[in-house]
């Protein structure tokens, strides 16, 4: 009888430790994740320009390969199609700096013209992001932020 105590409690120990190996692979596997994401609009004002600021902590285990980001109109063929990461490929890239032990901030800025804010749709923008690892993963987020123009 304690025997086959032995071999049940070696053959868990063998499941148990294979299911944690399996863990810890798949862990390094993991797309990134985006946190803290945050918009800011200033619309153009006189002769002054505006501009538009977005930032987001991005963590990677295997680091933070790039990040794109794309402000888009609420009322446009996104909201209807949906975007894709493929939309994304010739999006502007933000500027990252590391941020923790696998986090980077990042921060996308663009100025704002008056002559863009005249030609802008008014109502809700959103910034979509796509974030790229090192490892190759990759996570779309169409709505990270929101922003209104008025």
């Amino acid at each position: 009888m304690s025997r086959r105590i032995a071999l049940s409690v070696a053959a868990g120990v063998v499941v148990l430790g294979g299911a944690g190996a399996f863990a810890l692979a798949h862990a390094g596997e993991q797309p990134p994740a985006l946190a803290d994401s945050a918009a800011r609009y200033t619309a153009p004002d006189g002769a002054r320009d505006g501009s538009l600021t977005f930032v987001t902590d991005v963590t990677a285990s295997s680091g933070v390969k790039s990040v794109k980001v794309l402000a888009w109109p609420e009322n446009s063929a996104f909201a209807e199609k949906g975007l894709t990461a493929k939309d994304m490929a010739a999006t502007e890239s933000a500027v990252c700096e590391p941020s923790g032990k696998e986090t980077v901030r990042c921060t996308y800025t663009t100025e704002v013209t008056g002559s863009d804010a005249e030609s802008s749709p008014r109502g809700v923008w959103h910034i979509a992001v796509l974030a790229t690892a090192n490892d190759g993963t990759t996570t779309l987020k169409t709505e990270a932020a929101h922003f209104t123009v008025r």
